[in-house]
């Protein structure tokens, strides 16, 4: 290097790149997977009478993970993304410690939401960095791969809760979170590049910002997509909140619920690999839509067994699984398509993308979880319901034109 140059800037391989994306989507994850068996002493211990309150330590994690993407955004868009996420990880830092000393469940589930805070720009960050350094397909593949990778931590998850429950009391759950946290940092703090073009960067001010958001919901594609999207994570979420209940009260699996949860959770990780191979030829329009008809067609089967008393515990965890196997294919493709409009506002396309959809799928999800009355029924007429309400959304964002012409092949 000559002297006085200016040394190379810091840059991130492909596989980094998966890696560190599947990393931060983790935080999120692991905060809401990890703890899932250990709901029940949960609510013994800040003496919890009603069950369905339990899923206030999910869903208020979740609403307020949903709600501060709006702020990361811009934040994200004026201050670049490095900056920011090392803001936000210490945030979360501080809502694990306080989950380990909360005397109370009130305080409980405000440090919940204050990790569901710091976790917020994790999901925003990671999704603008990728569309910064990727576009259009090739960000369908990448956030595909990604995911692929991430799914492992649903599938060990509620296994790794459980074992420490068999060996520490539950709080030490979040303490494991605390840890995992702080290697992230350590992580982004030494290998996280500025992917944020100086000429991109946007004022952080009200004005700037109203004017931001104001022009992303002039994208009929962002705007139909992340409607969509907010129907299927319905789903999603409906799932987490319910699946202790599902499999322990309703198929009596006790212990053996990680295993369950963990069969659906590699279903979705297939799903999102078999979208990261077959997206570049297929495209994502195809995929997506062909695979929330799948969706919508499984949830109504399962509901239609359940209402009939048909429905087996292997027969439920099969059709689920394919059910959730086809959300794989469908989530990574709706996020791209949505935000293929607005890479010049990446942060706070991502940022508004991730509120509502966050927001809206915990608060339509813990609607599905709430109605849980001793059946898989009404979950699966849930699933079936916002299938079909993703599909209407999608019929109606492409002017009733659906899967749309295969792809031309990618140069190169």
């Amino acid at each position: 290097m000559r002297e006085g140059a200016a040394p190379p800037a810091r840059t991130l391989s492909t596989p980094e790149l998966v890696a560190m994306v599947a990393a931060l989507s983790a935080l999120n994850a692991l905060a809401i997977d990890i703890m899932l068996p250990a709901l029940p002493l949960i609510g013994a211990a800040f003496q919890v009478t009603s069950d369905n309150d339990r899923q206030l330590v999910v869903v208020c994690y979740i609403a307020l993970f949903g709600v501060s993407q709006l702020v990361y955004g811009p934040l994200a868009d004026a201050y670049g993304r490095r900056k920011v996420l090392l803001v936000a990880l210490g945030i979360y830092l501080v809502g694990s410690v306080l989950c380990v000393i909360a005397p109370t469940f009130g305080l409980f589930l405000a440090a919940r939401a204050m990790q569901g805070v710091g976790a917020a720009a994790s999901r925003v960050i990671a999704t603008a960095v990728v569309r910064d350094m990727t576009e259009g397909r090739r960000m369908a593949q990448v956030m595909s791969m990604a995911m692929t990778v991430f799914m492992i931590v649903p599938i060990v998850a509620p296994g790794i809760g459980q074992l420490i429950l068999f060996v520490a009391p539950w709080r030490w759950i979040f303490g494991a979170l605390l840890l995992y946290a702080l290697i992230v940092l350590a992580w982004a703090l030494l290998r996280l590049p500025e992917t944020l073009k100086p000429e991109y960067r946007v004022p952080f001010n009200p004005s700037a910002i109203i004017k931001t958001y104001a022009s992303i919901l002039r994208e009929r594609q962002t705007v139909g997509y992340m409607i969509a999207s907010t129907f299927i994570t319905a789903g999603l979420f409906g799932y987490i909140t319910s699946s202790e209940q599902l499999f322990v009260d309703v198929y009596h699996l006790g212990p053996a619920f990680p295993i369950a949860f963990g069969s659906v959770a590699i279903a979705i990780s297939i799903g999102n690999f078999l979208n990261s191979r077959l997206v570049i030829r297929q495209g994502m329009r195809r995929l997506s839509h062909s695979m929330t008809i799948l969706f919508t067609l499984l949830g109504a089967l399962i509901a239609a067994l359940a209402f009939t008393g048909a429905l087996s515990f292997w027969l439920f965890t099969a059709l689920l699984s394919v059910t959730f196997g086809a959300f794989g294919m469908i989530a990574s493709n709706y996020s791209a398509l949505a935000m293929e409009p607005v890479g010049r506002v990446a942060g706070s396309g991502s940022a508004l993308f991730g509120a509502v959809t966050a927001s809206g799928g915990a608060l339509l999800g813990a609607v599905i979880g709430r109605a849980f009355d001793g059946t898989a029924a009404p979950f699966a007429a849930g699933l079936a319901t916002i299938g079909v309400l993703a599909l209407v959304s999608v019929w109606i964002t492409e002017r009733g034109k659906l899967f749309g012409p295969k792809p031309a092949p990618i140069a190169g």
